[in-house]
């Protein structure tokens, strides 16, 4: 793998972590101040509908991710995996298309009383909770690669608030 194309990989690993870690400026640094963000979902008939509207530049980014997504609770979080990336770089301009798995961590609550005998190993649950394809477009920017279109491409609805 070229070393552009592992930076365009990487790219998209910063995006996940921040969003684990609800981290929206780390998040709205990645995109240029014109890109822009939307989230598909599919519906009844299998085929992918935009949800919302589209968010535009790395600030609305930032505000999305620190005013729109969840706290984590006590003993939570979240875990975004992403697999087999499909890279293309062609100059200034690269494309990445990969699989993602989000992950609901929950952490069980020790006991007042301390775990019970023979208790062993991870306490608590770790669930699916959303699946799909992240689908970018990126540039080189001044020597880094930043986000220009984002596409998340879920495989089951999603319904926001109001909508």
């Amino acid at each position: 793998m070229s070393s552009d194309e592992r930076q365009v990989q990487e790219i998209l690993a910063h995006y996940v972590r921040a969003a684990d870690q609800r981290n929206g400026k780390a998040q709205g640094s990645l995109f240029t101040d014109d890109a822009t963000v939307q989230i598909y979902a599919k519906g009844g008939s299998g085929g992918y509908r935009p949800v919302g509207e589209p968010l535009v530049g790395g600030p609305a980014v930032r505000y999305a991710t620190e005013n729109f997504m969840a706290p984590h609770p006590e003993g939570g979080a979240s875990h975004h995996t992403t697999s087999d990336h499909l890279i293309e770089v062609d100059g200034d301009r690269a494309h990445i298309n990969a699989q993602f798995i989000v992950f609901r961590i929950r952490a069980a609550a020790r006991p007042a009383d301390g775990w019970p005998e023979g208790t062993f190993g991870a306490q608590g649950t770790v669930t699916p909770i959303e699946s799909g394809y992240y689908d970018t477009d990126l540039r080189h920017i001044d020597g880094v690669w930043k986000i220009v279109h984002h596409r998340v491409l879920l495989d089951m609805p999603l319904v926001l608030p109001g909508a």
